[in-house]
Order: C-alpha cells, then sequence, then structure tokens
C-alpha cells in the first residue's frame, strides 16, 4: 500500500450530485415554466379546432350519404329492363332496392316533364298521377344545369315532413324524373350515428335558418333556429351563450345540399380534455422530474462507488504486483525442477527395463535361485514403477508445456484430416469397447487452415479423452466441422454428465481439474487454450449438467 492518504468521497459525491442536478433539473424547471404558458394560450384554439373538426368530419360523412342516395336513385333508371313506363310492380321492385340501401327512403315516385307522377310505389297512394308542376323542387330540377336535386324538408301533398331526392333522365326527346323521398327522423339517426362528443348536439338548418334534421327534444323540424350563421359557405367556429351557458359552436356548410351542419359544446366540456391534458402534463413533468432526480442520485452514486473501487485496485494492485512477480519466480523454478527432474525419472525408467532383461533367458538372462514365482512378482512391481515414472513424465511435461512459449508451426491443414488421424485406429477401437460410438458430423466444403497440426492433433486428442473421460456408460462423441463468416468450426460434443455450473468459470485455469485425485493434472486444457489463442482462434465452452458438453473451436481462414 502507498502511504498517500485516503480521497475524501463524501466531498466529492455531494459536489456531484449538486452539479447533476443544475445541469438536468433546472432546464427541465424552466422548459415546464414555457410550456404552461404557452399551454394557456393556444387551449381555446385547439378546443375551437376539435370542434371544428368534428363538424368537417360529419359534413363530409353526411355528403357522403346524400350522394350514396342520389347513386340509389339513378340507378334505378340504369337498371336491367328498366320500362318506359315502369308498371307498378317495376315501381314496387325500385322502392324495395332502394329501402335495401337505406331505410330512410319512404316512396318512390317516376314523372313526365309535365310534372305528372306516372307511376309510383310507398304508402301514400294517392300520389300517383298527382301534379308537381307547381313544386319548386320540380321547377329548379329541370331549369337548372345539373341533373339531380334535393330539396329542403317540406310538407307536400302528403302534409308530413320530408325531404325529396329527384333526378332527371333524358328519355328520347323527352326528360323523365325519379324521385323518392327520405323520412328525416330516419336522417336524425344517422346523423347521431355517424359519432358525437360529449355533450355535443348536432343539427342542420337551411338558408332561412329553419331546422332540417334536428333532435325532437331540443326542437321540432322547420322550427326557426336562435343560431343564425355568419359565414354562408365552408366552415367555422364561434363562442355563444344560450340557454345561460356559455357554448362553443361549430358549422360546417353541405355540398350537396344548401344546408348547414351546427356542432354545440358546452365550453367546459370542450375545454375538458385541454384541461386534463394539462393535469397529465403536470403529472408526467413531476414523475419525469423524480425520475430524473432519481436517476442523478444513482448514476452519481455509482460512479462514485466506481471511483472508490478504482481507488482500492490502485492500492491494491501494487500488493498484486510485488505477488505477481513472486508467482513469476516461483513458475521459473518449477519449470526449472521439473526439467531437472525428467533426468532422474528417465534413469529409473531405464534401470527398471535393465532388471527386467537381466531375468528374460531369451536375452540372456539367468534364472534367479528363488524361483520364477519371485520374477513375475518383481516384474510386476517394476511396472507400477514405470507406470509412475511415465506419468510422471507427462506432468513435468505438461508443466514445462505451459511454462514456455513456443511458437507454433502454420501450415495449411485440413482439419478432416486431423480430426480422422486422432481418433480413427486405436483410440477408436476403444470407444467401441467402452460403448461409445463416434460420430463425425463434416462439412461438404471446409477450406484448408493456418496451423500447427502437431498442436491441433493434442488439442482434439484432450478434447476426446475428456469426453471419453465425462461419459459414464453408453454414450455419444460428435465431432463437427462447419464454416461460419470465413471461420472454420471445429465442435467435440459428448454425451457426459456435464460441467456444474459453479465450476464453469475454472476449467481453464492451470492445475484446476474436476478429475479424482491421482488421474489429472488440471493443464489440459489451459495448454489446449494457449494452442488455439496462438493460432489466432477462440475456445467457447457450453455444458448441461446432466445432458453433456460442447467444446467449440473457432479458427479464422484468413489471417
Amino acid at each position: 500500500m502507498d502511504g498517500t492518504p485516503p480521497y475524501d468521497f463524501s466531498r466529492l459525491r455531494r459536489r456531484v450530485l449538486a452539479a447533476m442536478v443544475v445541469a438536468f433539473l433546472a432546464p427541465l424547471a424552466l422548459l415546464s415554466i414555457y410550456f404552461h404558458m404557452q399551454f394557456n394560450l393556444t387551449m381555446k384554439q385547439s378546443g375551437k379546432q376539435q370542434l371544428l373538426s368534428l363538424a368537417e368530419s360529419q359534413r363530409n360523412t353526411i355528403d357522403l350519404f346524400l350522394q350514396e342516395r342520389v347513386v340509389n336513385v339513378f340507378n334505378l333508371f340504369r337498371g336491367r329492363g328498366f320500362n318506359l313506363p315502369p308498371s307498378p310492380t317495376d315501381m314496387e321492385m325500385y322502392l324495395k332496392r332502394l329501402q335495401e340501401t337505406s331505410e330512410a327512403f319512404i316512396d318512390v315516385g317516376f314523372l313526365d316533364d309535365t310534372g305528372v307522377q306516372i307511376g309510383y310505389a310507398g304508402p301514400y297512394v294517392f300520389l300517383h298521377q298527382q301534379n308537381y308542376s307547381d313544386e319548386l323542387w320540380f321547377k329548379t330540377l329541370l331549369t337548372q344545369e345539373a341533373d339531380y336535386f334535393i330539396s329542403d324538408i317540406y310538407l307536400g301533398f302528403r302534409n308530413k315532413p320530408h325531404f325529396t331526392i329527384a333526378v332527371k333522365q333524358r328519355m328520347g326527346e323527352r326528360f323523365y324524373i325519379m324521385r323518392a323521398t327520405l323520412d328525416p327522423d330516419k336522417f336524425y339517426h344517422f346523423l347521431r350515428s355517424i359519432g358525437q362528443g360529449k355533450q355535443v348536439n348536432s343539427f342542420i338548418i337551411n338558408r332561412e335558418w329553419e331546422f332540417q334534421v334536428v333532435d325532437p327534444g331540443y326542437a321540432n323540424v322547420l322550427d326557426k333556429s336562435a343560431f343564425q350563421p355568419t359565414v354562408l359557405e365552408g366552415s367555422a367556429v364561434a363562442e355563444i351563450k344560450t340557454d345561460g351557458r356559455d357554448k362553443l359552436v361549430g358549422y360546417a356548410w353541405l355540398e350537396e345540399a344548401p344546408w348547414v351542419l351546427v356542432v354545440k359544446q358546452p365550453l367546459d366540456v370542450a375545454y375538458a380534455r385541454m384541461y386534463t391534458a394539462r393535469r397529465y402534463i403536470i403529472i408526467g413533468t413531476t414523475l419525469a422530474a423524480l425520475l430524473l432526480f432519481t436517476a442523478v442520485l444513482i448514476t452519481t452514486n455509482s460512479l462514485i462507488r466506481k471511483a472508490e473501487k478504482t481507488e482500492r485496485n490502485r492500492r491494491e494492485l501494487k500488493a498484486q504486483l510485488f505477488h505477481a512477480a513472486k508467482l513469476a519466480s516461483v513458475g521459473e523454478l518449477a519449470a526449472g525442477i521439473a526439467h531437472e527432474i525428467n533426468n532422474p525419472l528417465a534413469l529409473i525408467a531405464s534401470q527398471c527395463v535393465v532388471i527386467r532383461d537381466l531375468f528374460d533367458p531369451e536375452l540372456g538372462g539367468h534364472a534367479p535361485p528363488f524361483g520364477q514365482e519371485a520374477v513375475d512378482q518383481m516384474i510386476k512391481e517394476l511396472e507400477i514403477v514405470e507406470s509412475a515414472v511415465f506419468r510422471t513424465k507427462d506432468i513435468t511435461y505438461k508443466l514445462l508445456s505451459s511454462a514456455r512459449k513456443t511458437e507454433p508451426k502454420m501450415e495449411l491443414c485440413d482439419i478432416h484430416r486431423i480430426l480422422d488421424e486422432v481418433v480413427d485406429g486405436f483410440l477408436e477401437r476403444e470407444c467401441h469397447i467402452a460403448n461409445i460410438d463416434i460420430v463425425k458430423e463434416y462439412a461438404s466444403e471446409v477450406p484448408p487452415v493456418l496451423m500447427d497440426a502437431d498442436q491441433m492433433r493434442q488439442v482434439i486428442l484432450n478434447l476426446v479423452n475428456n469426453a471419453v473421460d465425462a461419459i459414464e456408460g453408453p454414450g455419444k462423441i460428435t465431432l463437427k466441422t462447419a464454416v461460419d463468416n470465413n471461420n472454420v468450426v471445429v465442435t467435440v460434443s459428448d454425451t457426459g454428465k456435464g460441467i456444474p455450473y459453479e465450476v464453469m468459470g475454472k476449467i481453464f485455469t492451470p492445475f484446476f481439474t474436476t478429475k479424482e485425485a491421482g488421474k489429472g493434472t488440471g493443464l489440459g486444457l489451459a495448454i489446449s487454450l494457449g494452442i488455439v489463442e496462438a493460432m489466432e482462434g477462440r475456445m467457447d465452452v457450453q455444458s448441461l449438467p446432466g445432458a453433456g458438453t460442447s467444446f467449440i473451436i473457432i479458427l479464422p481462414v484468413q489471417r
């Protein structure tokens, strides 16, 4: 540890917190104040625009409704088998067609250019042969250029409110007219069905300010409207006071008839959504400020904790460097000792061979006086010594391999050939005896890879041996190759017991092993990882306890 005093992180925390609060919350507060000022200025205009949009939307829907009814009447002229003049049966069929398109149709009539209704179907049978030449709608239709006319609401011969849609069609030298009447009450039901806002009252008046379509509870058809629009075309919105209550009125003139649609709504209701939106905005702004403050607090504490951790790590690093230097010295010493141990091991192994040859008559040896049974026992003991020597040599070899960094001899190699050389022959027969199947799933086209063939054989052999050790009873080892994004991928999978989660991060650590004492050195995977990384590759592992393990070697094709 160095002798510098510890830094005052509490003071730093207070300063950073104050700076972040000013940097984040102050602009948000100023923005909120400005927004609420602008909101109060635009609230009324937004409410008016909303009601005006509702009026225009309903106006467009009503125009479309009237256009469709005009087309329905026109289509009677163009129907297959139209007869002139139409028979009563034809007229009944025409009325049925119209009522199928809209229940607002009451009756239908067919007139010649003199105004006589020569065909009729509907509930008012006395209208047959009635003369309409003096009716305003008839005169207007014959004299205007347009070939259809939609009348105002009137009583007519039936003395009951209705309006007429009449169309004219030239046939030969004369004009003929098809007329249909519609029920204002049904029209009002249609107006109610096309969408209303809260406490919105919609009605239609003509240019004489007479109600054409209106709620029966509000007024009667053909009564005078107290509200008279100041704009005689297009659409507009205004504030008025009726029935002792301030109201917002939007109105829009229709295109298909000389009518204006009026939409009324109380001011407090019209602006209610805006007031609600403002409350939500205030609540949202407050929550955002709280969340931001919390985020600032969490971020500040996180930064301070990281700074404190960095300071602790800095102080610990010096001690760790001293410890690492000691470990490096110990590693070099261990490598030297391993090298020195190899010499007496080789001597012990050679002397075991010499002693065994002394008792071999084929090599000129002499029979010992103490009997052949004792010789056989001695030879078994010598084999045990030799096995221990070779195992010790294997440990010292791995120790030397992990301590020394050797450059691989790189050359283009066929990975399939290396895999076959490792598993074919003795290893495959050994697995067959142990009831372990070796399955090869090679990709069809795998390019050569630049690698050290001997070291790669060592890696594959180590992985396969680990797979054999992991399988208890019958099992399967799968060797799989693939090409992925200019990489050759080699996977060695087994159906063994898998690797526990708690040791997964330690398996590549030197001298760490999960095998029983005396059956593993803990150097195999560490050396294999070093070999693969020396070839600019990487090694991954996937394991599920009880289901098996897959070691994945990824080698670049081009470097």
